[in-house]
């Protein structure tokens, strides 16, 4: 954790670090189990039995990863689920994931002043079970991530689906402003409950995006403005962000490939601690363009994938970037891994 601290909290732009993905027998045999596409709510247990599988073939990879394991079930699906709406389940075998998400809440704005939640809605008490189950049996063996939050637009997008939220930007913005109170409030207990059961690991939150950051740090999405302009996002992004951060001790986002007109602006958000940089189709991969993307952000710590031969040689030749965090992917074992953790290590700017 001293190494992570540095970067987050220090920021320094003289060090790497990096995590090693390598085969997991855990991952084949949910592959084995669990096809891909819509499934039901599994059953906690089984899930945290994934995780503890799947994080104990890591012990041997000294990496910077801290293991976590996160709360996939709940990522989207639990905000919708909450008001109302149908949650549904759709499984990804080549992670490990059974992800939710909910299909539009509304049929128009006419329904908005229907809704409400609660915790003594069912799937508060879903949440809150899961919740004890992994904090559970994670204790002493691994950390339980924050999950993401759905909050500003992308709760809209819950309400009314994509398109009929820019529509509404456009014709109806009075609503737009009732949705993001009903969505700070929402996140707001989603994420306090959150907090109030999983206890901060040597005083830093466990992350999914960036492995351990000091404080209590949520972790907030941009997804909704990376098909607008910036000045949609000042508009109607930023102060719904910098709000929600305020209440915790910040937080961290992530960018898709379509989303790196944003860069500037939300990399100035005030409280965001770090940057994950998505990779997309029809995009470069944000290692290959990395020296430019990371001065247009200062020295705000990122996170981004590299596929093991291009980080390899990149090492090697002393290209790498300093102040980011390196997930590598198709590392080929717990060897090769090892090795190259060494010059990570050692690596100098």
């Amino acid at each position: 954790m001293r190494r992570l601290r540095s970067l987050y909290e220090e920021r320094r732009q003289d060090i790497i670090l990096a995590s090693m993905q390598v085969p997991s027998l855990a991952l084949c045999d949910f592959a084995a189990k669990h096809p891909a596409g819509y499934c039901e709510y599994p059953d906690p247990r089984e899930r945290i039995e994934f995780w503890d599988a799947h994080l104990r073939e890591r012990m041997p990879i000294g990496d910077d990863s801290i293991p976590v394991a996160y709360l996939s079930e709940m990522d989207q699906g639990l905000y919708g689920g909450l008001l109302g709406g149908e949650v549904r389940f759709l499984c990804d075998p080549a992670t490990g994931w059974i992800s939710s998400m909910v299909p539009p809440l509304l049929r128009d704005w006419t329904e908005f002043a229907q809704l409400s939640f609660s915790r003594d809605h069912e799937w508060f008490r879903r949440y809150f079970r899961q919740l004890d189950i992994f904090v559970e049996a994670a204790r002493g063996r691994f950390g339980i991530s924050h999950f993401i939050l759905i909050n500003s637009l992308n709760l809209v997008f819950e309400l009314v689906g994509a398109t009929k939220t820019y529509i509404t930007l456009l014709e109806q913005p009075e609503m737009i402003a009732k949705a993001l109170a009903l969505a700070f409030d929402l996140n707001l207990m989603v994420q306090n409950t959150f907090f109030g059961r999983v206890s901060l690991l040597e005083g830093g939150t466990c992350s999914n995006m960036v492995q351990w950051i000091p404080g209590r740090i949520i972790s907030e999405s941009v997804d909704p403005f990376h098909m607008t302009s910036v000045a949609y996002f000042e508009r109607w992004g930023r102060e719904p962000l910098e709000k929600m951060f305020a209440q915790f001790d910040g937080g961290v986002a992530h960018i898709h490939g379509n989303g790196r007109h944003l860069l500037e602006a939300v990399s100035s958000v005030k409280g965001l601690k770090a940057l994950y940089l998505g990779d997309d189709k029809g995009f470069p991969s944000a290692f290959e363009v990395l020296p430019q993307l990371k001065r247009r952000v200062g020295d705000l710590p990122l996170v981004v994938g590299a596929e093991y031969g291009d980080f390899w040689q990149a090492l090697q030749e002393q290209r790498l970037v300093g102040g980011v965090f390196y997930r590598v992917s198709g590392v080929p074992d717990v060897e090769t891994a090892n090795r190259c953790m060494d010059l990570v290590h050692e690596y100098k700017l």
